[in-house]
């Protein structure tokens, strides 16, 4: 992330807030994010998690803001904790004064396991209540899909223990004896693409690619029923999916909730229209590089921590979405 940083001589003649002030230019991301959207008001909801684990005093406002920071330039713990201390933007954003002690690595794995999946989805949520508000939810074309979520390419020490245990082979049914994560598996997508992990599953809504529902399963959970048993499907508008989604499962689901069902049928579907289809595969072609700018790999293990971060890098997402597209609405706080 790009930061200003003043001359020796320049510090001299500047105060210790001018310097932050003028770290952070009238253009940078930060700022244009700081305008359009109050994140401490969001954050001061979840007082009650007051940590002081790591660096001692640090308030919740600030903890999100670094959580943010974090995820909005895939940071590691240390990585963090560098920039907390050495970039000037970021501690501008983060609210650290020049001479502030900045919290050391081991503070935000303490505050992501504080603050919990459940809460972080609240953020998630409120945070979408302030766009909805803003006009980027337009509540009438949806997009969903699933990627991959890698959490290791290899396990030939895992098969050959599972061999040496007495196991045929290394499998879906028994890889939870040997990996380290348990609640990952294989998953495939067509006949050539297979990974080991996790699956990430979103609806985003179409008028600015805001994700609004989520959700993380085991890799070898099918599409359709992800949808269905997590409760993706909006509450109206139509709905735009392909054909791993086109089960009668999902139709009844789509018209439970009186939505429309853009769902691209398979081939041997006697109802197959496939000039609708490709108008709808044309519309939700944009949509679909949502996911090339989402992390391909879990940075945790376990199906809970997995699934924290994909609500962090959402909320990211939609955060981007909001500075790239905020000049088109007023620069007020909410």
């Amino acid at each position: 992330m790009y930061s200003y940083q003043p001359s020796p001589a320049q510090l001299i003649s500047f105060s210790e807030q001018e310097i932050m002030d003028k770290s952070v230019k009238a253009d940078h991301p930060l700022r244009k994010l700081n305008k359009l959207i109050d994140l401490d008001k969001i954050a001061r909801n979840y007082r009650f998690l007051y940590s002081k684990t790591g660096t001692p005093g640090i308030p919740v406002t600030q903890a999100v803001r670094m959580l943010v920071i974090q995820f909005y330039e895939d940071y590691s713990d240390r990585q963090m904790e560098r920039a907390t201390e050495e970039n000037l933007a970021v501690k501008w954003f983060c609210g650290f004064e020049l001479g502030d002690d900045t919290p050391d690595h081991s503070f935000f794995g303490k505050f992501r396991e504080r603050l919990g999946t459940d809460n972080l989805k609240d953020i998630f949520d409120l945070i979408n209540q302030k766009l909805e508000a803003k006009g980027f939810i337009g509540h009438t074309f949806y997009f969903s899909d699933a990627s991959a979520i890698i959490t290791k390419t290899e396990l030939w020490k895992e098969r050959d223990k599972a061999i040496e245990d007495g196991n045929s082979k290394l499998n879906n049914d028994n890889v939870s004896n040997f990996a380290k994560d348990k609640d990952a598996r294989w998953g495939a997508k067509g006949k050539n693409k297979f990974w080991f992990g996790h699956k990430r599953h979103i609806v985003a809504d179409m008028r600015q690619g805001i994700i609004v529902k989520l959700a993380v399963t085991p890799a070898n959970v099918p599409d359709a029923r992800a949808f269905t048993d997590n409760d993706l499907c909006p509450d109206q508008g139509l709905i735009i999916e392909d054909k791993g989604y086109d089960t009668n499962d999902v139709k009844e689901e789509i018209q439970k909730k009186d939505c429309y069902s853009g769902v691209i049928e398979k081939n041997n579907r006697k109802t197959k229209n496939r000039d609708k289809d490709k108008y709808l595969s044309r519309l939700r072609m944009p949509f679909e590089g949502i996911f090339s700018k989402m992390n391909k790999r879990a940075k945790y293990r376990g199906l809970a921590k997995v699934h924290f971060q994909v609500i962090a890098e959402s909320i990211v997402h939609n955060l981007k979405r909001l500075i790239t597209v905020g000049d088109q609405i007023n620069y007020s706080t909410g």
